[in-house]
């Protein structure tokens, strides 16, 4: 039978709590590894160059085909056989962020792809750097299109992040299956963690919110800034554009 007596006392829980906060680090970390790889992926996969852009392309393929599950035993159990052993954090971290980064590679590919042609070529004819192109014309689109993935991709990965518990990373799921075996409470624990579980996932709602705000706003005003000078053509829009 249900038991509110347990439900109310673990709902408070700073066991759980702690673990709550031990999934947001890891999702947290995991995504800083995904985006440092899915960004390196993206534009290898973007070169002319084939033996640049093949090695980028088997990546994204492997770790997207493969459960992440599967990818985080092999981490931590199958490379100490190979003399490369890690701990259960380090595995955690690794597995769940290279496994991201396959996903965001593909987002950050289809936001650049997104900036028209045009944009390059015009940066390119006024002497600006393939780097300075990136970073003052075409990063400051392509992120109006990348925010919102970026952020549903962040909220998966908070849930996704409890599948480290097979490699007995104490987070949260880890920890309410601990207290399960002790308790013997199944339902009213479970309920619990995907309480917390769902809190996680709304307050990082309206931070998503609040960023795909910020730079919608960000590049309208850049693009009303470029309106409002017309005659200095492409080196106006940028000075416009740095000045917002």
């Amino acid at each position: 039978m249900w038991d509110w007596a347990t439900f109310f006392h673990y709902l408070h829980s700073l066991y759980l709590i702690k673990g709550a906060g031990i999934s947001l680090a890891l999702s947290i970390g995991a995504m800083i590894i995904g985006l440092a790889c899915g960004l390196l992926a993206a534009m290898m996969r973007m070169s002319r160059h084939r033996l640049i852009r093949e090695p980028a392309s088997f990546y994204v393929w492997l770790f997207r085909g493969t459960p992440v599950l599967v990818q985080l035993i092999i981490i931590y159990t199958g490379l100490p056989q190979l003399g490369i052993k890690l701990g259960v954090i380090s595995s955690a971290l690794l597995g769940l962020g290279v496994n991201e980064g396959a996903y965001l590679a593909e987002i950050i590919r289809a936001g650049i792809s997104a900036v028209p042609r045009g944009q390059f070529e015009a940066a390119r004819a006024i002497g600006m750097t393939r780097t300075t192109t990136m970073r003052v014309v075409v990063m400051p689109q392509a992120l109006r299109i990348i925010i919102p993935p970026l952020g549903n991709a962040f909220n998966g990965l908070m849930k996704t992040s409890s599948l480290a518990s097979v490699i007995s990373m104490e987070e949260l799921l880890r920890r309410t299956e601990l207290l399960i075996q002790v308790q013997f409470k199944v339902l009213e624990i479970f309920i619990v963690a995907a309480l917390y579980y769902l809190v996680l996932t709304t307050l990082w709602g309206f931070v998503q919110h609040r960023l795909e705000a910020h730079f919608s706003r960000s590049v309208t005003a850049s693009a009303r800034s470029r309106d409002k000078a017309p005659q200095l053509g492409l080196a106006g829009a940028v000075i416009a554009h740095d000045a917002t």
